[in-house]
């Protein structure tokens, strides 16, 4: 079974709802229903929610992948502490600022460092 992209799926499960939660206060607070009602802030909010969104489940299900197909404990680790890492780095810097930031850029570059590690294992394992 594949408990350590479980343990990683579940660390991920945590930061999207701390990415989902400040985005239904936000709206609460300044009853916007739909969309982001002009408001620069919020729009920069669910842009965060929305790259992770847009990221994690892929690099997730390749991550089990992975896993079930033999790969080595140390390299799922290995990959799930980068896009973890990676993951909150972006967060952080995007939360900070809609420009260049220096968490946004690292998280970016880590994110998809994992991605395409994840791909070339992946390769590996399916050609071998």
């Amino acid at each position: 079974m594949p408990k350590i992209t479980l343990l990683f799926a579940c660390l991920h499960v945590l930061l999207m709802l701390g990415l989902a939660v400040p985005i239904a206060r936000h709206r609460h607070a300044h009853k916007i229903g739909l969309g982001d009602g002009g408001d620069k802030l919020l729009a920069r909010k669910i842009r965060v929610h929305g790259n992770f969104i847009e990221h994690v489940p892929l690099a997730l299900l390749v991550l089990a992948l992975l896993e079930l197909c033999g790969l080595v404990p140390a390299a799922v680790w290995g990959f799930g502490g980068l896009l973890l890492l990676a993951r909150l780095l972006h967060a952080a810097g995007l939360s900070r600022s809609g420009g260049y930031s220096t968490g946004r850029f690292w998280g970016t570059a880590l994110t998809w460092l994992a991605l395409l590690l994840m791909a070339l294992a992946g390769l590996w394992l399916a050609l071998r």
